[in-house]
């Protein structure tokens, strides 16, 4: 059978104080009224049944994916009690489904994406699917058509395509993998037209994905292995919370795509967009006379220009005068006022914060 698993983990500290260690980027409505978690949700509804559509999150934020997604069963979002990046949450989700089900095939999906149009991603997930239940042993991973050359994120290098049968899009082998490179190396991976931006969107069968795991990450096959043996018994959240721990800390990416062999790759032409900070707001909300970004219910603005005001709010006023290059985000009991130069001091600022009110506002 085929799942879709939602990753929705990252705590998303570029976005404080709207996002919280226990209110992700993910569930802020920062979207007319959506969050990223339903965009994402809503772009699988056409794809999957919604009982095999599963949310993988930290346990903090479990209750807040819940009442999110309140249609989805409350089984479906499985709850980490640490930190193990992405490695350990798929090995995680994979070794529960086979548990249940040995032909599982999985699409892994993250839930601060923006993917537009969503029928583009829908027809790469339908060939993927088509793919993989084909050719049990492949993998396939989502690279997006890029356009500009952005020193920002990693790259895949693909080299021959194939057509598959039933299938729109071609099917291209992956040569390699590549880090965030520097202004040159991005200019030259967007002229040889061989590279795509690295979505972490990945297609694969529950079995396979494991079977690389034990092979280039052996230390993590006995963590699984008590998990899965212990899931849906009365052991079950306590195992969780001994072995999961145990997984080493470490990237899909790093622990297998880069070294596994039979790694494909499906590109997608659309507009995609990590919403990892508020710069990202004006490439997805329109702005104002003045290059204004407002994400507000009640606001307003007097000589403000090329500056950002944000709150979930929909009963508070922003008010401002004269501002230039400033952020504003209010939330309940913060609020962020900074130059648009210095947003990239957020992590910075929040040490200072935890050091001197540990961890209220954070």
């Amino acid at each position: 059978m085929d799942y879709a698993v939602i990753m929705a983990g990252g705590t998303g500290k570029r976005l404080w104080p709207l996002s919280r260690q226990k209110r992700p980027k993910q569930v802020l409505k920062l979207l007319d009224g959506k969050t990223l978690l339903r965009c994402c949700f809503e772009r699988l509804r056409p794809i999957f049944d919604i009982r095999n559509i599963i949310v993988l999150t930290n346990a903090g934020y479990a209750d807040v994916v819940r009442e999110d997604l309140s249609e989805l069963p409350f089984n479906n979002v499985i709850a980490e009690p640490a930190v193990r990046d992405t490695a350990g949450a798929i090995g995680l989700v994979s070794t529960v489904l086979s548990k249940y089900d040995s032909e599982a095939t999985i699409v892994i999906l993250t839930a601060d994406q923006i993917i537009e149009p969503p029928e583009v991603l829908q027809q790469g997930i339908k060939d993927a699917l088509t793919f993989i239940n084909s050719n049990p042993d492949d993998m396939i991973t989502f690279g997006i058509q890029p356009t500009f050359a952005s020193t920002s994120l990693g790259y895949i290098k693909c080299g021959n395509s194939r057509e598959c049968p039933k299938c729109k899009n071609k099917i291209y082998s992956v040569d390699a993998f590549r880090e965030k490179p520097d202004e040159k190396t991005a200019k030259k991976y967007l002229d040889a037209g061989q590279y795509f931006w690295n979505s972490g969107m990945f297609v694969w069968k529950a079995e396979t994905i494991l079977t690389n795991l034990a092979k280039f990450l052996p230390e993590a096959t006995e963590p699984l292995a008590k998990i899965q043996a212990a899931w849906d018994s009365p052991n079950q959240q306590q195992t969780l919370q001994d072995w999961f721990i145990k997984l080493p800390q470490i990237s899909i990416d790093y622990a297998v795509m880069e070294k596994a062999e039979r790694v494909n790759a499906i590109k997608l032409d659309c507009r995609w967009l990590d919403m990892g900070s508020f710069a990202a707001l004006a490439d997805v909300i329109s702005s104002d006379e003045s290059n204004n970004i407002v994400v507000a219910g009640q606001s307003e603005l007097l000589d403000c220009k090329n500056s950002i005001i944000a709150t979930e709010d929909k009963g508070h006023l922003i008010a401002a005068i004269g501002l230039e290059n400033i952020v504003v985000a209010h939330s309940p009991d913060a609020t962020l006022i900074c130059h648009i130069d210095q947003i990239d001091r957020l992590k910075e600022l929040l040490e200072l914060i935890k050091q001197h009110t540990g961890e209220k506002f954070l």
